[in-house]
C-alpha cells in the first residue's frame, strides 16, 4: 500500500529537479536574482514588488503631453587588447634586463605562430628599481641594520591586440608557458561609433513619429503645443558590469555526527557578466548576446505644453465712453465737469 505513496514522492521530487535545472549557484545566496531567464511552470504568483507596483499603477490624466524613449544597441567590439604584467628579479641590471627579454621574445614566438605577429604587440616599462635587502652588523654592546642593493627588480606590460575572442585562448596559453599570469584587463574598442550613434538616433526619431501620429488619431494638434526637449547618450563596457558572487555550503554533517572540529577554507570568489537588462527600453538592437558587449544607449524626451490661449481686448462701446463738459461762466472762467452717462 506505501509503493503508490513512494512513487508520488519520487515524481514530486524529480519535479522539482526538473523545474530547478537552469537556476544555477548564483540563486542559493543572492535574494534579490533576477529569475527572468529562469524556466518556471504553472501559475505561479508574482512575488516582485516593481512588478506588482507596475501592474496595478494609477494613470492620472493630464494636458501635458510627454514622449520618453530609449533605444540601446550590442555591440562587438572591433578590436580587444589584453594587457599582462611582466616582473623580473636579477642580481644586476643587465641580467634582469635579459631575462625579462628572453620571457618576452618567447611570448611573441608563440604568440606569432598564432597569427598574432610584432605589430599587434607592445611594451610599456613601468619601473626597474633596486632591490635592497636588510644587513645586520653585530657590534659590542648593538646591532646597526643597513640597507644594502641586493639586485634589480624590472615590470613591464605586455599589450596583445586581437580581433576574434577565440584568440585570447591562445594568448593564455603563450603568457602562461612563460610564467606571466597576471592578467591586468582586456580593453574593448570600436572604430564605428559614430555609425552606432547614428543607427540608434534613427530607430528613436522613428518611434517619435509612430507617438506623435498615436497622439494625433486620439485627437491632440499638436501644432498648439509648445515644445521642450532633452537627451542623452552613454557608452558602457563589460568591465562595468561584473559582479561577483560565492558559492559554498559550509555545513559538514559527517562531522556534526562524529563530534569533529570544523575547519573553515577559503571561499572561491565567482565573477559572472551582468549586463543591462531590457525592461525600460522602447528598442534594442541586437538584443541576443552570447559573449561581453559594448552596450551604447540614447535617450530622447520630448515635452508638449499647450500653448497659452490670446486674450481678445472687449472692444469699448460708445456708451461706456466717459465725457467731459467745458462749462464757461459769463465772466470768462471754464469750469470743467466730468459727467458720467451711465
Amino acid at each position: 500500500m506505501k509503493t503508490p505513496n513512494f512513487m508520488l514522492l519520487l515524481t514530486l521530487m524529480f519535479s522539482s529537479i526538473l523545474i530547478a535545472q537552469h537556476k544555477g549557484n548564483y540563486n542559493q545566496i543572492t535574494p534579490d536574482i533576477s529569475r527572468q531567464n529562469i524556466l518556471s511552470a504553472g501559475n505561479a504568483t508574482i512575488y516582485n514588488p516593481a512588478v506588482q507596483q507596475q501592474i496595478n499603477k494609477i494613470l492620472h490624466p493630464s494636458n501635458v503631453l510627454t514622449i520618453d524613449v530609449k533605444a540601446l544597441q550590442n555591440v562587438s567590439a572591433t578590436t580587444y587588447t589584453a594587457v599582462f604584467n611582466l616582473s623580473q628579479i636579477g642580481p644586476t641590471a643587465e641580467i634582469t634586463n635579459a631575462l625579462m627579454k628572453q620571457r618576452i621574445d618567447s611570448i611573441k614566438m608563440r604568440l606569432n605562430s598564432k597569427g598574432i605577429t610584432q605589430k599587434n604587440i607592445a611594451i610599456d616599462v613601468i619601473s626597474f628599481v633596486p632591490v635592497y635587502e636588510i644587513e645586520v652588523t653585530k657590534k659590542l654592546f648593538s646591532k646597526t641594520y643597513t640597507e644594502v642593493p641586493q639586485g634589480f627588480e624590472l615590470q613591464q606590460n605586455i599589450h596583445i591586440q586581437f580581433t576574434k575572442t577565440n584568440q585570447f585562448e591562445s594568448i593564455l596559453e603563450a603568457c602562461a608557458k612563460s610564467e606571466v599570469y597576471n592578467l591586468v584587463k582586456v580593453d574593448y574598442f570600436i572604430e564605428n561609433i559614430q555609425e552606432v550613434y547614428k543607427n540608434i538616433q534613427d530607430q528613436l526619431l522613428k518611434l517619435i513619429e509612430d507617438k506623435k501620429a498615436y497622439y494625433t488619431k486620439l485627437g491632440f494638434d499638436l501644432s498648439q503645443y509648445n515644445i521642450a526637449i532633452a537627451d542623452d547618450k552613454y557608452c558602457y563596457f563589460p568591465k562595468d558590469f561584473y559582479q561577483s558572487y560565492q558559492a559554498y555550503n559550509s555545513v559538514s554533517f559527517d562531522a556534526l555526527k562524529k563530534g569533529k572540529a570544523i575547519t573553515t577554507a577559503k571561499k572561491q570568489t565567482s565573477y559572472y557578466y551582468q549586463p543591462l537588462t531590457y525592461e525600460s527600453y522602447d528598442v534594442v538592437i541586437n538584443p541576443s548576446i552570447l559573449e561581453p558587449v559594448v552596450q551604447i544607449g540614447m535617450n530622447i524626451k520630448l515635452m508638449y505644453t499647450p500653448k497659452p490661449k490670446e486674450q481678445i481686448e472687449k472692444p469699448i462701446t460708445k456708451a461706456e465712453i466717459e465725457h467731459k463738459y467745458y462749462v464757461i461762466s459769463p465772466n470768462g472762467t471754464i469750469d470743467v465737469k466730468e459727467l458720467k452717462t451711465k
